[in-house]
This record gives structure tokens, sequence and C-alpha cells, in this order.
């Protein structure tokens, strides 16, 4: 039997070059590979790298790429590369791979690997591990999974996922999940303590002002994917719902204080306004992961 023909996209010659502002960092989704296009138009011709990747992040001209591991059994492997994404470290890791995160300043690395299950859609049924590596100091947590929640006794159906850094590299938010609920959480990880401030959040992103997070909420719908993506201030607490209607299994990232973006399978990357108004509009076709230089 033929093999599909791939879709056609448009390819120009040049470097992924993480210290180029102004461009769209993304996985390419018919070559598996780092790719950047212009954000001014991002549906023109893209730059292809040669680094594999399932999830990727750019942040300070740095990047983190979670990539599948070499072996028979399930792995992934954590790759630290410079501007021109040159390795500059790796991290084995356990697990299949699934989120991946730098503070603003590149200092706080973060990532999520499935360990059984391959789903957050069925709550209770996967099981997460999520790592925080501080570049400066060298401090590895390799499981997050010992954070003493305030309010919240230890268990051991804690998951956690989705951290999204604060500018003063120590303080994050962050998704955990026990006894069938989600709760977002504000983590110190020097201290490795957290306290909930809200339920049914999940994989949150801090906007560049630092002054709201966007996330995933639980609603009811397609039992596949069942939620819709909010945006709560961290001040008054009150959430909005984004006029992306269709289930975002994402960690969003702000292109501006103003605007998300986010991946969805065979849609490739879209945007929305963060305030609740307006429509979604497709950004890149046949790509995922997105960040922003």
């Amino acid at each position: 039997m033929r093999a599909p023909d791939k879709p056609a996209v448009a390819v120009e010659a040049g470097a992924v070059d993480l210290s180029e502002q102004g461009r769209l960092i993304f996985m390419d989704e018919i070559s598996g590979k780092v790719a950047s296009v212009p954000l001014s138009s991002p549906g023109g011709p893209r730059r292809v790298s040669s680094l594999s990747c399932k999830r990727f992040y750019t942040a300070a001209r740095q990047g983190l790429c979670l990539a599948d591991a070499q072996g028979p059994l399930p792995g992934s492997t954590a790759v630290f590369v410079d501007q021109a994404l040159g390795e500059q470290r790796r991290v084995e890791v356990a697990g299949v791979p699934n989120r991946a995160k730098l503070s603003a300043d590149g200092r706080m690395a973060s990532w999520t690997t499935f360990v059984t299950g391959d789903s957050y859609s069925q709550a209770g049924t996967f099981s997460t591990r999520t790592a925080i590596f501080d570049k400066q100091t060298e401090v590895y947590s390799s499981n997050i999974e010992g954070t003493s929640v305030e309010g919240i006794k230890m268990a051991n159906d804690m998951n956690y996922w989705g951290v999204t850094f604060t500018a003063d590299d120590r303080t994050y938010y962050a998704t955990m999940s026990t006894a069938g609920k989600t709760y977002l959480i504000q983590g110190d990880a020097v201290e490795e303590s957290a306290k909930p401030l809200r339920e049914n959040v999940e994989c949150p992103s801090l906007s560049p002002d630092g002054t709201r997070v966007a996330f995933k909420k639980r609603v009811p719908g397609d039992g596949a994917r069942p939620w819709r993506e909010h945006v709560l201030d961290l001040r008054t607490m009150v959430e909005t719902p984004l006029a992306e209607t269709r289930g975002i299994d994402d960690q969003v990232v702000w292109l501006d204080n103003d605007t998300i973006a986010y991946g969805l399978p065979g849609e490739g990357i879209w945007a929305v306004q963060a305030n609740g108004e307006g429509a979604p509009r497709q950004l890149v076709p046949h790509a995922s992961s997105p960040s922003l230089v």
C-alpha cells in the first residue's frame, strides 16, 4: 500500500536561530524538527532545523528540547541547547514526553512526562513525573511529588504538571491533582512547598506581566478533550472563558499580554485574544509546541 503523501509546505533556506527576535519557534509536524517563521507572516515559508523533539520551548536565546530517548523502553531526554540549537547538556528522564518550559530568563527549566497512561482526559488513570532544574545552581528535582501542599494531605495519587515560572525564578504555578480533582498551586522551588489557589485548573501559563494565568478548565462535552481555555486574573481571581471553544490539550504560550497561542492536533498552531473577545485564527499549519523569540 502506498504511503500517504506528506502535506506540502513552503520551506526556505536559513538557520533556526533563537536570538532572531520576532520569530515563532515550533515543532514542524511534517519533519518532526524544530522550525521557525516570522510572527509577522506565520503562514509563509518556514525554516527547518535538524533538531528532533516532541516538545520544544525557547527563552532568553536558549532552548529546551524534550525528545524520545533511544532504546527499547519508553523514556525521554531533556536536551538544553544554545541559540544555534547546539547541545549544551542532556538529562535522561523516565516516561513519555509531554510538557517543556523555561523561565523568562532561561535559568529555570521544567518538564513533564507520562509514566503510565497517555492522556489527562480521564482523571486518575495516568501518572506523571514533573521535574524542575535550576541551571544556575544545578539543583535538580527529578520529581516534585514530594512538594508539601498547604491543607492537602500527601497521597499516592498526587500528580503534578504544567509548571510556569514567575520572574523571581523561585515561585511557580502548576497543576496538582489528587482524589479526582485538579488544583492551581503556587509553589516555592526552594522550600519545596506550595499552596492551592483554585480548583479545576490544568496546564497554567503565566502572562508576561505576571498578572494572569491562562489554563484549561474541565467542562461538560467531548470526553476525549473535555476542556475550555480560560484566563484567571491573579489579583481578583476572576476567570474569563476564551473565544476558542474546541478542547485545548496544551500548555498555551503568551505571544504578548493580549494574545495566547496553542497547538491543536491536526489543526496546527492557533491564536486567540486573552480577554475572551474576537475569534480564533490559525497561525501555522502542520505545527505544534509554539514559543516566541
